[in-house]
């Protein structure tokens, strides 16, 4: 069964499908040895070239799907590369053959925890999309008093920059004083949401690490720096919460 050829390379890795398609006008890809054209479909049997690099077959890469989880520590990027020479989070990861590593989400600089890549562009854009409504999880240290008008104002919403923002769940976790933790849940995983639902209410939040995604916790085995390859079943209840 064929697919459109920008599918198979955000499959793979490569790229959005936005990105592809401009490749494909800059005659970057080739086609069992053509250049490619808007619109092409191709065959698990094709020979698919980006940039004289030689596509994977697509059986491989469907049966070869791999996501791994990743412990990021504070102070670094998630882009591939900083103009200001700051770390980054693909730094550790272990290297590919085929494809490349692409991140599900985003963390800022200033939040740690669990990080998920796989091989597969098509299911880290599924997985990240706002419309998939993947619960994620995070520790929140907040300093300041956390009153239970708050904590009901934060989860009926609050309006930031034009959209409605809301925590699902509020779960008070340890502490007092400036030293409170809790645990959030939201379900969009707008930028810096978290953040800014506490700042709303007067208060400041000290450390913010996720801990879950979807169905995957963060393993206490996984030191800050570190990752672990997810088991088939992992993957499998990762791919089916979409």
């Amino acid at each position: 069964m064929s697919e459109k050829l920008q599918k198979v390379l955000a499959r793979a890795g490569f790229g959005s499908r936005r990105e592809i398609e401009s490749w494909i006008v800059q005659g970057r890809i080739k086609v069992n040895g053509r250049v490619a054209e808007i619109g092409a479909r191709v065959d698990d049997d094709d020979k698919i070239v980006v940039d004289g690099k030689k596509l994977s077959p697509q059986t491989k890469v469907r049966h070869d799907r791999r996501v791994i989880l990743y412990n990021k520590p504070e102070d670094e990027i998630c882009s591939r590369r900083d103009p200001e020479g700051r770390p980054s989070v693909f730094d550790k990861l272990p290297p590919l053959k085929h494809g490349r590593w692409v991140s599900i989400g985003r963390l800022d600089i200033n939040t740690s925890g669990l990080l998920l890549f796989t091989t597969d562009g098509e299911l880290a854009n599924k997985l990240a999309h706002p419309s998939s409504m993947v619960e994620r999880e995070y520790a929140v240290r907040v300093m300041g008093e956390v009153t239970p008008g708050m904590v009901q104002a934060m989860h009926q919403g609050i309006i930031i920059e034009s959209n409605l923002c809301r925590f699902t769940d509020i779960q008070y976790y340890a502490g007092e004083g400036i030293n409170q933790w809790y645990h959030v849940v939201v379900m969009e995983g707008r930028n810096r949401e978290v953040r800014k639902l506490w700042e709303s209410q007067g208060l400041k939040v000290s450390r913010l690490k996720r801990v879950r995604f979807g169905p995957i916790f963060i393993p206490s085995t996984v030191r800050k720096g570190e990752y672990h390859e997810l088991s088939k079943n992992e993957v499998e209840k990762l791919v089916k919460s979409v």
